[in-house]
Formats: structure tokens, C-alpha cells, sequence
């Protein structure tokens, strides 16, 4: 149990929409991530999920019932999409983003559009 630095953590990976785990509260990951680009539509039944931008701009575009629209995050900024709530992340630039998500919890979600390439569906990679 050592301090973790976020900037050496965010410097030891250069993969997109593929989060590191950097730590764990209770049962949640503190997860890190680049993101660059869009990422897909998709929904956690289960949880909240919350961002945190750490430098960038996070686009978050959200279908919520009656209506469509998009967040935009700028750096320090905080937002959390509710359970239930179908959402896709948008970087219109290289953005590093922080995550708290239940341990186990998908990158794409519950239910999702088909996963691109550029998107690793995973539940978060051990920061190495």
C-alpha cells in the first residue's frame, strides 16, 4: 500500500477508452483512462457512474427518458450518469478522465451498440 501518482499512472499506458485500475474503495475501482475519440452507446443496470476529467474535455451524450442531450465536462469537472441511463463518452481531444465504478463493472455496460476496435470492453486493467 504506496501512494499511487496519477500523472506516472496516466504516463504508463497510451491505450484509449482502456482503464487502469489504480486503486480500490471498498467495493469500487478507482480507475484511470485516456479517451480520444467516441466511444459507444451503452448502460449499467446496476450502478451510478461517476467522472472526474483530469485534463481534456469529455463530451457525455445521454438518452434519458422524453429526451437526448450532451455534458460537456471540461477539465475539473465532475458528473455522474445515473443507473438506467443509456450514454456515450465523446473526446473531441486526447482527455484523461478518473472513474469510480463497482469492481467487476464493464467499460461497455450492461447492454451496448457493437464495440469498435478503438474500445477495449473490459472490467479494467491492474496499472503496471
Amino acid at each position: 500500500m504506496e501512494p499511487v501518482s496519477l500523472p506516472q499512472a496516466l504516463a504508463s499506458f497510451t491505450d484509449r477508452w482502456s482503464p487502469r485500475i489504480v486503486t480500490a474503495v471498498n467495493d469500487y475501482d478507482v480507475r484511470v483512462a485516456k479517451a480520444e475519440g467516441e466511444h459507444v452507446w451503452h448502460v449499467h443496470d446496476h450502478t451510478d457512474e461517476f467522472f472526474l476529467v483530469l485534463d481534456g474535455e469529455l463530451h457525455i451524450s445521454l438518452r434519458e427518458p422524453g429526451c437526448e442531450r450532451t455534458v460537456v465536462l471540461p477539465r475539473g469537472s465532475v458528473f455522474t450518469v445515473p443507473r438506467g441511463i443509456e450514454h456515450k463518452p465523446y473526446a473531441p481531444v486526447l482527455t484523461e478522465i478518473l472513474l469510480f465504478e463497482p469492481t467487476g463493472t464493464s467499460t461497455v455496460g450492461d447492454h451496448h451498440d457493437a464495440v469498435p476496435a478503438h474500445v477495449d470492453a473490459t472490467t479494467g486493467h491492474p496499472l503496471t
